[in-house]
């Protein structure tokens, strides 16, 4: 039995990324099948894309592109993503719907909530591209607001290790990795989950964030029926006060 009957999936835009393809199709569509599953038992399913893949506006910042232009340009490439997943996901026989914040009625929905909420009451997964619409904000937030937004119970934020670690265990071998954090931790230890402004909306409104490895098969499903995968970022008392294991 699911944990969770509503869940917000935020993907980065580097999740798309294949061996030789900004947008692979074959893990784009894994991606879809592993959401499959857990659509398929009942859990309601809302995804935040990004769009790193496509557009990283702060490399052309540094160049002195206007931050503004920059960021305009990332919210377009979140619709090329959104798209491809949308089209994965219809091709397996999953209903979808793409809502964004930039209007284009001729490719996708314009971000409404009450559509969007009637869409997963009907069974439907709904991707939120084109960020909140404005410049300055992120994907992170985006994915805090309209999760906030649509009610639903966590933020799962997939990402390519197996949760959030003291430092980057790519590069240093004694970096530890937190099963439980309260977000005043995450934010006096300085760790990356996300965002200071998503993660202050996420405290201030008690929506729990789990950090997870999505390349591992079935972690979606694990993550939604409660398996302590991951790390699980909450209120003291929703989960297991915060501890750290060995990166050994």
């Amino acid at each position: 039995m699911p944990t969770y009957s509503r869940i917000l999936l935020k993907l980065s835009g580097e999740a798309f990324i294949g061996n030789d393809s900004n947008i692979d199709h074959e893990t784009t569509d894994w991606m879809a099948r592993q959401i499959g599953e857990v659509h398929g038992e009942g859990t309601e399913v809302a995804i935040v894309v990004g769009g790193g893949n496509i557009w990283r506006g702060q490399a052309h910042e540094a160049i002195g592109m206007e931050r503004a232009t920059a960021d305009y340009m990332g919210m377009l490439a979140t619709i090329i993503n959104a798209l491809a997943l949308q089209d994965s996901l219809e091709r397996i026989g999953i209903p979808c719907r793409v809502q964004t914040a930039i209007e284009m009625h001729q490719i996708a929905e314009p971000y409404i909530r009450r559509r969007a909420i009637r869409h997963l009451e009907k069974g439907r997964v709904v991707v939120f591209a084109a960020g909140t619409g404005n410049p300055y904000f992120t994907t992170d937030t985006t994915a805090a607001l309209r999760a906030l937004e649509i009610g639903a119970q966590a933020i799962l934020k997939a990402t390519k290790v197996d949760g959030v670690y003291s430092s980057d265990p790519f590069k240093d071998s004694a970096a530890t990795r937190f099963t439980s954090l309260d977000y005043l931790q995450v934010l006096q230890l300085g760790l990356e989950v996300m965002d200071n402004t998503a993660l202050t909306l996420c405290m201030d409104n008690g929506l729990p964030i789990i950090v997870f490895n999505m390349r591992e098969p079935g972690n979606i499903r694990r993550v939604v029926h409660g398996e302590p995968i991951g790390t699980f970022v909450g209120r003291a008392g929703q989960r297991a006060d915060a501890r750290v294991e060995s990166n050994a």
